[in-house]
């Protein structure tokens, strides 16, 4: 079985590279990801490995990074998962990203990956739930929702004059003659004191 390959970079594709290896040269499919920081072609390049076996043929996959390797090799332990979904979810959300959603059963966000329907969605963050949490890249924190900044009164007064009728335009300019230090009724009797009068 292959692990590494260190050698020098031949070629590169849409959606696999070439490195020679001791004169041999290793075809590699990869990520976006890989393929967007790779060195210069002839310029030496190390990649960690994964290859599949199958009755007619042998694949190699490389990266860059072995949080890659490690994430593409759990993808394609699921159920009728392989290599093509692997890639594409990787080329798609980076590892952390991957295992953040799956810990947080978050199926319709994988969907966006290429060839992930909601139903397969559903079976990886199913299958692969509980292997995230042991990694360690999910963790209560990394799931609590991101919190709004919070409204100021110019805000909310600009809020309560558009429920009146008024353009957000008019709101604003309204609003924006005040002073901000005032409560948001004080605003909102302002403005619309300045908007009866024309501004």
């Amino acid at each position: 079985m292959i692990a590494t390959l260190r050698g020098n970079l031949l070629y590169s594709d849409a959606t696999s590279l070439i490195v020679e290896c001791g004169g041999v040269g290793f075809r590699c499919a990869t990520t976006s990801v890989t393929l967007s920081n790779l060195p210069q072609v002839g310029e030496e390049i190390f990649l960690y490995t994964h290859m599949a076996v199958k009755e007619d043929a042998m694949d190699l996959f490389g990266f860059l990074t072995i949080e890659e390797m490690e994430a593409f090799k759990m993808i394609i332990s699921v159920n009728g998962v392989g290599p093509k979904i692997g890639i594409a979810l990787l080329s798609e959300f980076t590892p952390n990203q991957l295992f953040l959603y799956i810990g947080s059963n978050d199926a319709r966000a994988l969907t966006s990956a290429q060839g992930v329907g909601i139903k397969l969605a559903q079976r990886i963050v199913l299958e692969l739930k509980d292997k995230v949490e042991k990694i360690g890249y999910v963790t209560t924190a990394d799931l609590k929702p991101i919190k709004k900044p919070q409204k100021t009164a110019s805000d909310e007064a600009i809020a309560a004059l558009m429920s009146l009728g008024y353009t957000k335009g008019e709101a604003s300019l309204a609003v924006g003659k005040i002073e901000e230090d005032l409560t948001t009724d004080e605003l909102l009797k302002q403005a619309l004191k300045l908007i009866s009068r024309g501004l």
